[in-house]
């Protein structure tokens, strides 16, 4: 009778062990594909019509595509609320703080030599970031591209901050060209074979501008981008077996102009001729407006080569990909984002798109595929945020989400399931970079503030159902939706830690 109950006492639990792992299994592999500078209408499945981009489209045409998804003006910020689940009002990091309290961080024979001088302001140890959420709940975390929340010796460095693994920059200004003397692989400098320049350099004057041979002298052995993509492609060979994070923040296309010479030519033959870019603030370009999109047709190559390595493991169908931006289009050194169309159906010239709270600087595209789960071809008009992806995950694998964080968990649109989706009464952000900004988004009006610096406390107000490009101003209008908006800037910012961010305009109102 003993060995009877024994026996029946090992089946129950072989069965309840055989049921955690199908529970184990259940959850996903998850990778998130970040571009750099990317616009909203830099993607064919969002209206571009000169770049092609077929392997993200096709995972648009294979998931859901946001309409309404929102990210920070500049990269900083927006990897932060990414990680964190805040937004810019209650943020350690609000803007692109380069720490140069330390020497010459923008000298990048320096930094070569002292490493102390890389990367930006760093977390505190206290973060508590998507990487460590994951890592508790069983995931193996990755981290390949770009950090950008601190350097070396620092306790802002991914592997101090819930990253099992890490390869890439670790500095958003060392990726100001795409053939440093360096990269990261964890907390090693890995060499690469490039001598080191500085990319704010002038087309010298007595050489023919026009002649591609006068640009070789930009273009060196070892392009980043290329060992950046072999490390993730590692990383998925190395846990195929484990249930994997995969955060995969490109710096493309973020400036200098700068890519692989057979993607050049096969835009500058369907481009033509084209007005050379002579630098001054980043590399010289002779073909500025096939480079930029040779560069976003590198990073479909890329979202390519993720997705085949994924089917080649047989891990695919239990994966979801995500692929958005980290801010709207440059508009400077050579990027020509009015062209191309880049901001989709927002302005994108100079003061509109990177760097601004107008929707082309803040509005990008946002695409999930997750296998017999996310509905195929789906469009999508939830308004979301960065700091969305935090209790998304935490709903997702079961963990209970930070306390104090400012998303909210769009898991239930994902899943078809719109009528138990919770919904943000609004949406705020602050920048204090150029010239100090505040933007609320409620409903179909969108508020901002501009030039706070030099005491502006003015709001102008916008119509997005019927002016989506922000260019007429209704605030007399609608003083009721004025009052509310400043009502929500006043209730949402709260003094930065940091004093670079503070924008004293704003102390005390």
């Amino acid at each position: 009778m003993k060995k009877m109950q024994k026996g029946r006492a090992w089946m129950v639990l072989l069965l309840l062990l055989s049921f955690d792992a199908v529970i184990a299994q259940k959850k996903p592999n998850i990778v998130y594909i970040l571009a750099d500078d990317l616009g909203y209408g830099d993607l064919g499945v969002l209206g571009q019509t000169k770049i092609e981009t077929p392997h993200i489209d096709e995972i648009a045409r294979n998931g859901m595509l946001f309409t309404q998804y929102y990210a920070a003006p500049v990269c900083a910020p927006s990897r932060y609320s990414l990680m964190t689940g805040k937004h810019s009002g209650h943020a350690y990091i609000r803007g692109n703080d380069e720490w140069d309290q330390r020497g010459p961080v923008w000298d990048f024979q320096a930094m070569e030599s002292n490493p102390a001088l890389e990367g930006q302001r760093p977390i505190p140890d206290s973060t508590i970031t998507i990487a460590e959420v994951l890592k508790k709940s069983g995931y193996s975390t990755a981290l390949v591209g770009k950090w950008g929340l601190g350097g070396p010796m620092t306790q802002g460095l991914p592997n101090r901050q819930g990253f099992d693994y890490f390869y890439g920059f670790l500095c958003q200004r060392e990726d100001h060209t795409y053939y440093p003397g360096h990269l990261w692989e964890n907390e090693t400098r890995i060499p690469l074979n490039n001598k080191v320049e500085n990319p704010n350099v002038r087309f010298p004057a007595g050489l023919d501008s026009l002649d591609p041979a006068n640009y070789t002298r930009y273009q060196q052995s070892d392009y980043a981008s290329d060992f950046l993509i072999s490390a993730a492609l590692r990383f998925l060979d190395n846990n195929k077996s484990k249930q994997f994070f995969l955060y995969y923040a490109s710096p493309l296309p973020h400036l200098s102009l700068q890519a692989p010479p057979r993607w050049v030519d096969y835009y500058h033959a369907k481009f033509g001729d084209e007005k050379p870019f002579l630098g001054g603030s980043y590399f010289p370009c002779r073909y500025p407006r096939a480079t930029y999109a040779a560069m976003i047709s590198t990073l479909d190559e890329e979202v390519g080569k993720i997705i085949k390595k994924l089917k080649e493991l047989k891990v695919y169908d239990n994966t979801i990909i995500v692929f958005t931006s980290d801010n709207g289009p440059a508009a400077n050194a050579g990027v020509d984002a009015p062209w191309f169309n880049s901001g989709g159906l927002f302005k994108s010239e100079a003061g509109w798109g990177k760097g601004f709270v107008h929707e082309g600087g803040i509005r990008l595209p946002f695409i999930v595929q997750w296998p017999g789960r996310v509905k195929k071809g789906a469009r999508n008009e939830h308004v979301a945020a960065t700091w969305d992806f935090m209790p998304t995950l935490c709903q997702l694998v079961g963990a209970g989400a930070p306390k104090g964080i400012d998303g909210i968990s769009y898991l239930p649109t994902l899943l078809g399931n719109d009528a138990q989706q919770k919904k943000h009464d609004y949406l705020y952000w602050e920048f204090p970079e150029s010239g100090g900004q505040q933007a609320v988004r409620v409903g179909p009006w969108k508020g901002i503030r501009q030039n706070i610096h030099s005491g502006n406390l003015k709001i102008q107000l916008f119509d997005l159902v019927n002016d989506v490009q922000e260019l007429h101003d209704v605030a007399e209008k609608n003083p009721d939706i004025v009052r509310k908006v400043e009502q929500i800037m006043k209730a949402e910012h709260r003094t930065p830690e940091v004093g670079t961010f503070l924008m004293k305009a704003l102390e005390g109102k």
